[in-house]
């Protein structure tokens, strides 16, 4: 018998700015392999090491193919196999009670980006829960304090187009490794390079990205804010600002002059780290060789002040007009015009007025009454997350998860070290096994993804999960009963202008169309001004800040009440504001706990999917920490030893890498390791307290001791 071999498109499904076009390889109904889309410009038909091999994560011995029931003690991974019928009668029947007793509130939804499709993803489980009237989840992982920042400058802005870096004379890439976690975009940086731009990387060690720049400006971490606020004062002391643009597109440059006046070089030396020169030559720079362009990473905002940091950063391209030319402005992420029907997408009109919210941050202080909470949470729903890692103080989240009185229901590929705590265990189908379109952050296609495959077992897609779930409480609305394919004809506002070219069935047939918002070698949006605030310019001062903190409300099912608001004030400039956790602001705090850590996304990660596969592990190498050749041998810890960093918080272990791409006073670890694999992963000691805007987290922010073990 022949057998069919097929190809089919497809789009990368995990929590990346490339969201890359791709293609399946199937060959009989099994997926033999997958690879990036050749025609795809953005992808230009390369995968990163995570996803090349896609289709190993997909037949991995582990996956999870039936619906599970605990029958041991939380957390030890004893289970039976149970049927769907079962599963959803014993999850909606346990609900129900909840809600009698206790009332909707109870019971919380837990979810984040393991899946970016717009069917599938973050906001793919809010009607129901809408519906159901549970506690909203605010979700603000990643990106959110940067986003209120951006908003409150730049307004729903797109901004500079990351294709058209290729145009830009002068790149300066800020708090982001983008060669480990934005690989595709890197291409256009390194096209710009080799014919003549200089590259400059913003980031506390020598990253995979700091190796390949042309300057690597050694920051210490947090200080982000001063170095931006220092580079205006030179601008501005020097007349180098771009008068015209300032006068006609901007709103507040006096105010911003007069605080900027304070921020001198020889102050901000001082707090970063750097010296005066470095400074005042980056601002020289950065001001004169146009056109400039920014591409600002989320870990500037992980410190207590990384929103006001990137608040003063977003100034930048206004203040020496770098918006005037294509190449040139910044870009912080590319969602904000991509024709989302948000609103469809998760249905808050049907929250009950009054619903509390609940931060997923502060998951662990919610489940064991740290948080006071009227009623307490006796249910939670966990789907592509993993908290137990992915979370601050981790400790507190797996006492709650022990909880012998929290119902805890998790839809998962594998047993997570979050899923290993359930009462009922889900098995959630993956990339080529459902239909999607999946949302980018980091570029301006529309990306569509094709179920070329079944899912193994008796595993069903995320929405399929909640179609049954709806069915089984009952709920009557028409959405709940759209198929994937209805569900993408209505989440995307196909009538829009950006769709101009192309529909559903022309991404079915091609796989990717780029959304309607401007060649990349002309690109300019900002040229004439034309932001989307409310003065309709870039604003320096923000009267918006007046009305207090926000959190944007797709990452809180698009709820509109309960902003945080004036109980958590904001100023209307930019400016510094300095880590918690320093030797300066904590000097009691550091001294038991010395030295500051900062866990990067891994290379051979994605966040925690692939770190549970061997050969994803051999790649990526063992948990490690990367420590200077000083505080090594102030420990007496030697190249390969295995070590302990503690802190108040918590505790885990890892392989020392003396490093000179370190400093001294600074560690380096990476996020994604699973706890049942390792002695404790890094979020364990860090903070569930917020960052300064958009209820960010500080996972940055952190102080910690390192010691040999044995």
């Amino acid at each position: 018998m022949t057998k069919l071999k097929e190809e089919f498109y497809g789009a990368c499904p995990h929590d990346c700015p490339d969201s890359c076009s791709m293609v399946y390889e199937v060959e009989d109904g099994n997926l033999l392999g997958v690879r990036g889309n050749e025609n795809s410009p953005y992808t230009r038909g390369g995968l990163c090491v995570k996803v090349k091999d896609f289709e190993k994560r997909h037949y991995h011995p582990d996956r999870l193919q039936y619906p599970l029931r605990r029958v041991g003690p939380k957390g030890t991974k004893q289970f039976e196999r149970i049927s769907w019928d079962e599963a959803i009668s014993e999850i909606t029947s346990r609900w129900k009670s909840i809600i009698d007793e206790y009332g909707a509130e109870a019971i919380i939804p837990y979810s984040y980006l393991g899946h970016q499709g717009v069917v599938n993803g973050l906001n793919g489980g809010d009607p129901f829960f809408n519906k159901l009237g549970a506690t909203v989840c605010e979700r603000t992982f990643c990106g959110e304090g940067s986003a209120t920042a951006w908003a409150l400058t730049n307004g729903p802005t797109n901004g500079l187009d990351p294709e058209s870096f290729q145009y830009a004379k002068y790149i300066v890439i800020w708090g982001c490794n983008s060669v480990s976690t934005n690989l595709h975009a890197w291409h256009f940086v390194v096209k710009a390079q080799q014919q003549g731009a200089k590259v400059i990387v913003i980031d506390p060690y020598r990253s995979r990205t700091a190796k390949q720049a042309d300057w690597h400006i050694r920051i210490k971490p947090g200080t982000d804010g001063a170095l931006a606020m220092a580079m205006m004062n030179v601008i501005i002391d020097e007349g180098l600002q771009d008068q015209d643009y300032v006068d006609n597109h901007t709103v507040g440059f006096d105010k911003l002059a007069e605080r900027a006046k304070q921020r001198t070089p020889e102050w901000a030396a001082e707090i970063t780290g750097l010296s005066v020169d470095e400074i005042r030559t980056f601002a020289r720079e950065y001001a004169t060789v146009s056109p400039a362009a920014i591409r600002i990473g989320v870990a500037v905002e992980k410190n207590w002040g990384g929103g006001q940091a990137i608040r003063a950063i977003s100034c930048l391209p206004s203040l020496v007009g770098a918006w005037r030319k294509a190449g040139g402005g910044m870009y912080q992420m590319t969602f904000w015009e991509h024709p989302y029907a948000l609103n469809v997408m998760s249905r808050p009109d049907l929250i009950p007025k009054g619903t509390r919210v609940v931060n997923n941050i502060q998951i662990g202080r919610a489940l064991t009454g740290e948080i006071p909470l009227d009623p307490p949470l006796k249910s939670m729903m966990c789907w592509n997350t993993n908290p137990v890692t992915q979370a601050p103080e981790g400790d507190k989240i797996i006492e709650g998860l022990l909880r012998e009185d929290l119902f805890l229901v998790s839809a998962e590929n594998f047993m997570s070290d979050t899923a290993a705590y359930a009462d009922i265990v889900l098995p959630a189908a993956m990339g080529a096994e459902m239909e999607d379109i999946i949302l980018s952050w980091g570029h301006n296609y529309c990306v569509h993804n094709t179920k070329c495959i079944d899912p193994p077992g008796e595993a069903v897609s995320n929405s399929e999960i909640f179609r049954r779930l709806a069915a089984g409480m009952g709920f009557e609305e028409e959405q709940f009963k759209w198929s994937d394919s209805e569900c993408l004809e209505n989440f995307i506002e196909w009538d829009s202008p950006k769709c101009d070219g192309f529909d559903l069935e022309y991404l079915r047939k091609h796989g990717f169309h780029r959304y309607n918002l401007g060649p990349v070698d002309t690109r300019a949006p900002h040229k004439e001004g034309n932001f989307p605030t409310p003065s309709g310019k870039c604003e320096f001062f923000s009267e918006t800040a007046a009305n207090g903190n926000f959190v944007i409300e797709p990452f809180r099912q698009m709820y509109t009440e309960f902003q945080p608001g004036n109980a958590e004030p904001l100023d209307s400039l930019p400016d510094y504001l300095p880590s918690k956790e320093t030797h300066e602001a904590n000097p009691e705090l550091a001294s038991k706990y010395p030295l500051n850590i900062i866990a990067p996304k891994s290379h051979g990660f994605l966040n925690s999917s692939y770190a549970n596969m061997k050969h994803k592990i051999r790649g990526q190498g063992e948990q490690f920490i990367l420590i200077s050749n000083e505080d090594a041998n102030d420990r007496n810890i030697a190249n390969g030893d295995m070590v302990r960093i503690f802190n108040d918080r918590g505790a885990l272990e890892a392989k020392a890498k003396v490093s000179v791409d370190v400093n001294q006073g600074l560690i380096i670890t990476t996020l994604g390791y699973w706890r049942q694999l390792n002695k404790g992963t890094c979020n364990v000691i860090a903070t569930a307290e917020f960052s300064d805007m958009g209820h960010a987290p500080r996972f940055f922010d952190t102080l910690v001791q390192v010691e040999a073990v044995g």
